[in-house]
This record gives structure tokens, C-alpha cells and sequence, in this order.
């Protein structure tokens, strides 16, 4: 950490001595990756003009304008194409900042200048191993020319839960549970009596029905406030940038203490570019980020989707206490927490807490994240020695640390024993469960830490012969490495990189990349691998033979590649070291004692001196241009690629001795490199701009289609339907349903199903046709995921108002409904679901199995009965500005003002919206409506 100290105590330093500086040489653009108006890639910047395919990028500086938003990567998926949660179907995308491998999450959209993303294999591969799955690279904002300029942002707005989910009532939930009970052959646990006393609300709290979402515990909307101020500016010699800001957000919770739950978040972050010398230049950044998460004891949330209504009355009134139960009134005012002078904890003996006396008693917990960066770069123009040759250097660490403090308190609750005095009820004694309890001692838990450190070195040399050969080469070395609390090994990526392009009169490209990566997962003599890409373009329009009357710019590109990674090295362990070795185990098992009670010695896994790289084996082809002087522009890039070489232990390939099952189990089986996954897609982007009249119209379209399968896997299944090869790597499998049993005749002339089956239960189809349903009757259903993502925004600007709108769409995906909402089994909490329930009487128009107070083993497992279409569109945001026309702000301190008004998460159409909008034990989604204005000075 003290590194993180001496880096911000540098940049302190530097700016106070330098930022007034007057050299007025001119500053030569050394400053490889920093150049304005061109795409940040992988350890440079390139012209828009010169881009191959595999990358998008996002002005986010300018978006922000139009539509402004409080998380780095909330606009990604919609205007650019080839995300979706991933990068082309791949797994977790690197994320790296300022040249940084760091959290997305830790940086705002105000202090980020662009985004690229880089998808294709060409794109990557100079990260290295830990690039292969894509790479999603942010560079923050920097200093310019000029004098010193402000801009404030203050911004307030409203959250608003979309919805809850919907759970019984008291009486309807013990009416249907008595039905449950005498489904299952048992007698009802409610009497009729005690049912209409809960339902009837004569005395809810003698008869409780507790509603956890009710508007007494829960507010309607809740504030999130933020304010960042930016200073920027600079000179021929220094430039300069620094933003601070502060948010906090409230809670949705207005019972007792979490009220006042709520997260924060503080932030500086400051950089300097410096020119030392006519050839050197150097740049300095750090950024200190504080957050805090603070909540009342009691888990509401997750409380809430299983506390039934009839169980407990949380706070009970005093009033309800007989004057003269002198007993009672001492085991009363014993209590450290009578609440407003009216109520006690209620409690019962099944239930002797519950969430609202935890809110009030059992005290709080905060979360607290630190991070402090630092980084550091320098270049050296060495024309001296060769015209177009640079060297430069980076270097980065970063420290985050994580822990829990707060207070754990116990504390008592009352069960009344309830009378009725001349048709009045009363309090006749009380019973105590647990003790108040403070011991005024703050707990610290959960303390975790992060360290890690980015390392690079390159030569890069860059020259134009005659105008026309325009050539760039670059050799790097880069290494970056993590350090966890607990973890033994640390995660490293270091790597070789060379790359050399062509191009001739932007015309024609020849780009080669290649990278040689190490890894210390893999046995001595494979832990270096190569990995080579080629891509070629060519820009037809600036052929003689072409016709461009119609094309202002048109780029076609070609490109493939095999890039060597170790990120799907895993298993056995989680980070996936020493799997080539042979593994044995003290201590898996015991004698008996005739032989002493020794441990035996078992083995985990065979060595495998041959274990080498993943590989991800991609071919790739790219299409982009505008037509009509820009009316349209559109970029589309199809990717067909391979990851080759996934461990496994295939047990198919070795003799059955290699393994001994039951108990206990051991196998010297190896990992080997087996597992084969084939995807394939394409993703798009599609603007069009027009002016009508006054009015400046942007329309943009953009999305991904892939498809992900299994090529090769290790399987022994009795039945072709089962097999995983050609299916999707996300898939859902499960039976297939028939329908309900309707009487107990269809039962007993059906295969045999799960558990003791009763009509109303589901029934389910014989794949195999062995009479008996079981795993071996499991199907391939659908696929899970999202395989198409679209994208739609709209910027309309007419004078100074600019309305933007972003909408998107997600098709093809399913999922199950297999929530404690849906799977309503024992006694757990009825929602409003089991209304539909199969009865004798509805068994014609019954859309629920019969209700049971069994695990029901028959109905709640996967299968197509509780499977669902996930497609869905939504109005992602909505946003109006106003900009104050400049000529009004000629003369006055303020340079610039813009007032913005905007919702997000506003709409969304889908056949299953109530199910996508309900989140079941934990927060709701939301909606939010902010306001908020940015003042330049």
C-alpha cells in the first residue's frame, strides 16, 4: 500500500511544480496511445480509417452527453454490436484501464473518455493468454491545451421497485395448507375458527398476517444522489485532469434501522502528461476510491419470500397488557427495546426472531471497499538512432482491500398468551425467548485483500515511404500478476508480442500479430506456447474499377488465428495449478482399529506430462462503410472459431481399473486436454442520419447472433438423445411432461414415476420405454442464454433540446422456473401461483400440481412443465436535454449548462414480464428517474 501512497504524494508533487511551467516549444505527439480522434487497441492507437475487424469502440465522452448513466458499460450492448454479456459467446472478458488490467466497475462514465472492444482473435492476441477471451479496454480522460476549465455535475433522482412478489395471505395460505395436508392423508393443522380469525383482521396481532412488502415497511421511491467536479487543462509542456465526486443512495427499507441503510461512494482521480525533455515525455495517474454499503441486521429480503404470514406478530402494543399483570409488565420493561414507548418484540417459540425485531435490535453491518492505484508510463522518441522508433514503458499497482465492522447484538422477544375479557382480548402472561444482549465490541469479518501489479516494455517503430507504404512494427514484453488473501499461488499472464502491418495507400492491409505466452499451470518444457494471427483488408472503394457513387468508404477484412490460453486450465482445484501432476490424499478415509485407525492414502488424479494450452482456433471476416455522404454507416464482422483442448478426466479412454467407486472412492486418472466447444455468429451495427427540416435524426440498430456448441466431450450415455456433443454449452435438459395424472387408474397403467405419485402430480413421458421414469429420461429442451441481442437508440436534436431513447431486445433464450416462488413444497410460504392449483373440481383448467406438504419429488424437478420463454424488450432509457444557448452565457462566469431529464428501466414487453421483473429473497428491480444538471466554468 505504501506504493499507492508515494504514487498519489508524486502526482501531487509533479502537478504543483509543473503546471505552470511556459516552455513554448512545440510538443511533439509521442504519446503512442494517446492521440485525439483515434481508436484505442491493443498497446497503441490507430486511425478510424485503419481499423480491422474484431473491433468496435464508443465515444463515451460524447454519449454522455445525450444520455448520461451511472455504470461504465450500460451502453455497450446497445450500440455496438458482438456483446452480450460476454464477447462473442466467450467467457469473462479482460477488462483493462489506462493500459491496467482492472474493475470495470471502478470507474464512472464521466471519467472515461472511450471504450473499444476487442473481439476477435487478431485484436487479442498481444494480451496474452489472459486476452482469449476478449478484451474490453477503457481509456479515461487526460488533460488538454488551454486554460484551466471546470465542469460540475449534480445530479438527483428517484428509485422505484418494479414489483414484488405476490404471496398469500394468512387464511388462504392455512386453507390451502390444510388442503396440502389432506392431499399427503394427514388432518388439517387450521381450524375454521382460526382461519376466519386471521382473514377477518378482528386482531392482527393475536391473528397476525404479516405482509413484509407492505408500504408500512417499504417506500414507494428512495433518493440517489451525486455530485463530480472535473478540472482540467494544461500547456505545451504539462497537461493536466483530476474528478471527484460523491455518491450516495438510500434505502428502500423505512422500518427501524434500515431506514437508514444506504451505499456510498467517493472517488479522486487525477493524471499528469508531462513533457521532460524534447524527446521523453511521461504521464502519472492515480485514483483513491472509498465504498460503503451499510445495512440494518435482519436479511429482509430473503426473510420476506419465506416468513409465513401466521406465524409471528412482530411488535406487539403494550395496551394489550392487563394493568395488573405485574409479572408480565416486569418481563416487559426488563426488554432494552420497547419501541416508541408502545410496542414489544413479539416472538415465537418457533419463531423467536424475525426480520422487524432484527431491524430494531440485532444491530448492523457495513461493507467497506478501498482501492488505490497508481500507474506510470514514459515514452522516448529515439529518432536519433532511427526515425519512427519509440520505446515505452509502463508500470501499475493496485491495492484493494474488503472487510465487514459492525455491531452483533442478541436480544429478547415475547410470546403473549392470549384471553378475551368480556369480549375484550387481552395479554394474560408472556413468555420470553432470548436475552437482550449488547456487548458494545465492533466485529471486523470477511477482511480480504487484492494486490496486483501491470508491467510493460515496448519498441515501436512506425514510418511512411513515398506516400504510400505505410508500415508499423512492435515488440513487447507483458506481464501482469494478482495476489489474494488465501490463495497460495498468485494469478499471473506474461507474454511476448510482436506485431508488424502493412498497408499501402490505406488500400491494402497485411496485419501480423503473434504473441508467446507462458504459463506456470503447464510441466516444464510446455509452458511457452506461439500464438500466430493474419488478417488482410482491402478497401475496394479506392480501386479505379469500383463505382463508389453510392459508398463514401468500404472495408472488407479477413482474418484468422490460434491464440494459446490457460484461463480454461481449471479443475480440481480453483486456480488450477500442478493438474498435470499425480495427486494422492491423507486422510480421505479410516481404518478400522485392528489396523491401528491409520489414514489411507488415496489417489485424486494420474500426472499428465503432455498437458498443453487451450486454443481458441478462429477465423473471421468483416464488412464496413457508409453509403450516401454518411446517410448510413454499418459495420458487420462474422467470427467462426474452435476452443480446442479443454481438460477432462475422460474415463472412456482408460481401463475400468484406473477408477474405484464407492466408498472409498480413487482414481489415477489424468486431465488431459480433451474438451472441444465450436461458436459461431455474427454481429452488426447500422446508423442513419438524416436532417429534417431543423431536426437532427441518428436511428442505430446493432446486436450479435451466436451459436455455442459442445464439439467433443468424454460421454457414456446409454441413449443418443442424451448426448452433449452438438448441443449448446447453455442448455437446459429435464423431462419431458404429459400433462397431469387425473385419477389413480391413469397412474398405475403409466411408467413409474418419482416418489409416491397421486393424481394432480405430474406425469411425465418414457423416453426409453423401461416403464420407469428417471435421469435416463432427461431430453435436450432448449437453450439457455441470450443467442440474439439487439440493440435500438434514437437521437433527435432539434435547436438545443436533444431526446435520446435506447431500447433492448433479447430472443431466444429460455429458463425454468424453479424458485422457491414456483416450487411450493413442506411448509414453506404459498404465493399467489398455487391458485391454479389441480383440484377434482379443476382439474380441466389446473395450470399447478396438486398441492402437497411433501418435498414433492415427483413435480419440483426440471422439465418442460415449469420452462419459460425469456424473450423480452425493454425501454432501457429515455433522456431530454437542454443545453443554454452560448450566446447567453457570453459574458458571464458560466461557459456552459445543460438540465437533463431521464428515466431508466422503464418499460418492458414480454409474455413473461411479471416473472422477469420479480426478483424472488432478494432486492427488487427497480426503476430511475433522475434529474440533473453540468455547469462549465
Amino acid at each position: 500500500m505504501k506504493h499507492i501512497y508515494k504514487g498519489l504524494v508524486f502526482c501531487a508533487i509533479f502537478a504543483c511544480c509543473s503546471v505552470h511551467a511556459n516552455s513554448q516549444e512545440a510538443l511533439q505527439d509521442i504519446m503512442g496511445d494517446q492521440v485525439e480522434g483515434k481508436v484505442q487497441v491493443a498497446f497503441r492507437s490507430v486511425d478510424q480509417e485503419d481499423l480491422l475487424g474484431g473491433v468496435s469502440s464508443v465515444d463515451v465522452e460524447e454519449l454522455t452527453k445525450k444520455a448520461y448513466t451511472t455504470y461504465s458499460l450500460d451502453f455497450l450492448e446497445n450500440v455496438v454490436g458482438g456483446m452480450n454479456g460476454n464477447l462473442w459467446g466467450m467467457g469473462s472478458y479482460l477488462v483493462v484501464v489506462d493500459g491496467m488490467v482492472r474493475d470495470a466497475n471502478n470507474v464512472i462514465p464521466t471519467e472515461i473518455e472511450q471504450i473499444t472492444l476487442l473481439k476477435g482473435a487478431a485484436a487479442v492476441v498481444l494480451y496474452g493468454s489472459r486476452g482469449a477471451n476478449g478484451v474490453l479496454q477503457i481509456t479515461t480522460k487526460r488533460g488538454q491545451m488551454g486554460d484551466i476549465r471546470i465542469d460540475v455535475r449534480a445530479s438527483t433522482g428517484m428509485y422505484a421497485n418494479k414489483s414484488y412478489p405476490k404471496y398469500l395471505g394468512s387464511a388462504e395460505y392455512m386453507t390451502l395448507y390444510n388442503e396440502a395436508r389432506v392431499n399427503d392423508g394427514l388432518t388439517p393443522s387450521y381450524s375454521a375458527e382460526d382461519i376466519y380469525n386471521h382473514g377477518s383482521g378482528i386482531n392482527p396481532y393475536r391473528y397476525p398476517d404479516l405482509d413484509m412488502y407492505s408500504s408500512d415497511y417499504i417506500r414507494k421511491m428512495y433518493n440517489r444522489s451525486e455530485g463530480i467536479a472535473e478540472i482540467y487543462g494544461g500547456n505545451e509542456r504539462v497537461k493536466y485532469y483530476t474528478t471527484t465526486g460523491y455518491y450516495r443512495e438510500s434505502s428502500a427499507l423505512k422500518i427501524a434501522n434500515a431506514a437508514d441503510n444506504y451505499i456510498s461512494r467517493f472517488f479522486v482521480r487525477g493524471n499528469l502528461d508531462v513533457k521532460l525533455h524534447e524527446l521523453i515525455t511521461g504521464q502519472a495517474d492515480a485514483n483513491v476510491t472509498f465504498y460503503d454499503s451499510y445495512s440494518a441486521a435482519g436479511s429482509w429480503w430473503s426473510n420476506a419470500a419465506t416468513l409465513r404470514p401466521n406465524r409471528v406478530s412482530p411488535l406487539i402494543p403494550l395496551s394489550y397488557l392487563e394493568e395488573n399483570d405485574i409479572p408480565s409488565w416486569n418481563t416487559i420493561n426488563a426488554s432494552n427495546h420497547i419501541i416508541d414507548g408502545k410496542y414489544f418484540l413479539g416472538g415465537t417459540q418457533l419463531d423467536p426472531t424475525n426480520p422487524i425485531a432484527a431491524s430494531y435490535a440485532a444491530g448492523d453491518s457495513k461493507f467497506v471497499s478501498r482501492q488505490f492505484q497508481f500507474n506510470t508510463r514514459f515514452d522516448v522518441n529515439l529518432k536519433p538512432l532511427l526515425q519512427g522508433l519509440f520505446f515505452r514503458a509502463k508500470y501499475g499497482i493496485d491495492y484493494a482491500s474488503t472487510y465487514n465492522q459492525g455491531y452483533s447484538n442478541e436480544y429478547a422477544t415475547f410470546e403473549p398468551v392470549w384471553t378475551n375479557y368480556a369480549g375484550k382480548d387481552m395479554i394474560a402472561s408472556v413468555t420470553q425467548y432470548g436475552n437482550d444482549s449488547k456487548t458494545g465490541n465492533e466485529n471486523i469479518s470477511n477482511a480480504a485483500y487484492r494486490y496486483t501489479y501491470n508491467v510493460s516494455a515496448q519498441f515501436d517503430y512506425q514510418q511512411t515511404f513515398n506516400d504510400d507504404h505505410n508500415v508499423f512494427a512492435m515488440l513487447i514484453a507483458n506481464a501482469w500478476q494478482t495476489q489474494r488473501n488465501g490463495e497460495y499461488h498468485r494469478l499471473s499472464n506474461a507474454n511476448l508480442g510482436l506485431q508488424a502491418s502493412y498497408n499501402y495507400q490505406q488500400k491494402y492491409y497485411v496485419d501480423f500479430s503473434a504473441a508467446i505466452p507462458y504459463s506456470a499451470k503447464l510441466p516444464e518444457g510446455n509452458r511457452a506456447g506461439f500464438s500466430p494471427t493474419l488478417t488482410l483488408g482491402w478497401r475496394p472503394v479506392k480501386e479505379s474499377f469500383f463505382d463508389n457513387t453510392a459508398f463514401d468508404d468500404l472495408m472488407v477484412n479477413v482474418s484468422a488465428g490460434i491464440i494459446n490460453q490457460d484461463i480454461d486450465i481449471t479443475g480440481g482445484n480453483s486456480q488450477g495449478f500442478y493438474l498435470y501432476k499425480a495427486i494422492m490424499q491423507r486422510g480421505g478415509w479410516y481404518s478400522w482399529g485392528d489396523l491401528g485407525g491409520e489414514a489411507a492414502t488415496e489417489f485424486q488424479s494420474g500426472d499428465n506430462m503432455n498437458m498443453t494450452f487451450v486454443k481458441r482456433k478462429e477465423i473471421t471476416a468483416g464488412l464496413r462503410g457508409s453509403l450516401w455522404n454518411k446517410l448510413i454507416s454499418f459495420d458487420f464482422n462474422y467470427f467462426t472459431n474452435r476452443v480446442d483442448g479443454a481438460l477432462a478426466r475422460p474415463t472412456s479412454l482408460y481401463p475400468i481399473y484406473f477408477t474405484q467407486t464407492g466408498y472409498p472412492s480413487s482414481s489415477i486418472i489424468p486431465y488431459i486436454n480433451y474438451n472441444n466447444d465450436k461458436r459461431s455468429g455474427f454481429d452488426f451495427s447500422v446508423y442513419a442520419n438524416k436532417k429534417v427540416s431543423e431536426v437532427d435524426l441518428t436511428l442505430g440498430v446493432s446486436g450479435m447472433y451466436y451459436t455455442a456448441e459442445a464439439a467433443r466431450r468424454d460421454e457414456n450415455y446409454a441413449y443418443d438423445y442424451q448426448t452433449r456433443v452438438g448441443r449448446p454449452l447453455s442448455s437446459l435438459w429435464g423431462l419431458e411432461s404429459l400433462g397431469f395424472f387425473n385419477s389413480q387408474e391413469e397412474i398405475d397403467n403409466s411408467p413409474k414415476q418419482f416418489g409416491t405419485v397421486k393424481p394432480g402430480d405430474i406425469k411425465y413421458k418414457d423416453q426409453n420405454g423401461d416403464e420407469v421414469i428417471d435421469s435416463n429420461d432427461e431430453i435436450f429442451l432448449e437453450r439457455s442464454g441470450t443467442p440474439f441481442r439487439l440493440g435500438v437508440n434514437f437521437t433527435a436534436k432539434w435547436r438545443d433540446f436533444t431526446l435520446f431513447a435506447m431500447g433492448n431486445g433479447f430472443f431466444g433464450g429460455y429458463g425454468f422456473k424453479n424458485s422457491s416462488y414456483y416450487w411450493v413444497r413442506s411448509d414453506n410460504k404459498y404465493s399467489e401461483i398455487v391458485r391454479n392449483r389441480w383440484t377434482e373440481e379443476t382439474k380441466a383448467t389446473a395450470t399447478y400440481p396438486r398441492l402437497t406438504t411433501t418435498n414433492g419429488e415427483n413435480n419440483f424437478r426440471n422439465s418442460d412443465f415449469w420452462m419459460y420463454d425469456n424473450s423480452r424488450f425493454t425501454l432501457a432509457q429515455v433522456q431530454l436535454t437542454y443545453d443554454l444557448p452560448k450566446h447567453l452565457l457570453q459574458n458571464a462566469v458560466v461557459k456552459g449548462l445543460s438540465i437533463y431529464l431521464s428515466g431508466h428501466d422503464l418499460l418492458t414487453i414480454s409474455k413473461e414480464r411479471k416473472h422477469q421483473e420479480m426478483n424472488v429473497g432478494s432486492t427488487p428491480q427497480r426503476r430511475f428517474y433522475n434529474l440533473g444538471v453540468k455547469c462549465s466554468f
